[in-house]
């Protein structure tokens, strides 16, 4: 998995000159979103790529919080608040489904990357 974490370093340093954080931001959900979609659309051929996806979405959401929880970001407390307990949902969720081995609980990923996404688009 340590492939795609790199490759998320690589697009943020790729895009930096180009794309907005939040545009970057928004587009990575989307790609979490497409991967544990392609799960759910094909589980037989596609359960062993579950523990990549999920992990590569557990990091996306861990470098999310940690943007979120710097002294000098500029969000108001309650949107802090909002997207902290958004990840601590989506921690245990992530957890719950590794543990089942079964892609049922996929879709409130999905959809909550769907969502976030298009709040940092203005959607």
């Amino acid at each position: 998995m340590q492939h795609g974490f790199n490759a998320y370093g690589a697009a943020a340093r790729t895009a930096q000159a180009t794309v907005s954080p939040r545009e970057l931001e928004a587009t990575l959900l989307l790609k979490a979103a497409v991967r544990l979609q392609a799960i759910v659309d094909d589980w037989t051929a596609r359960e062993g790529e579950l523990d990549d996806a999920l992990g590569y979405n557990r990091k996306l959401w861990t470098l999310l919080v940690s943007a979120v929880i710097k002294e000098d970001n500029p969000l108001p407390v309650e949107i802090k608040r909002s997207i902290l307990t958004l990840a601590n949902f989506i921690f245990n969720q992530t957890f719950r489904i590794s543990a089942q081995q079964q892609p049922a609980g996929l879709a409130v990923l999905i959809n909550i990357n769907r969502d976030v996404a298009a709040g940092l688009r203005g959607r």
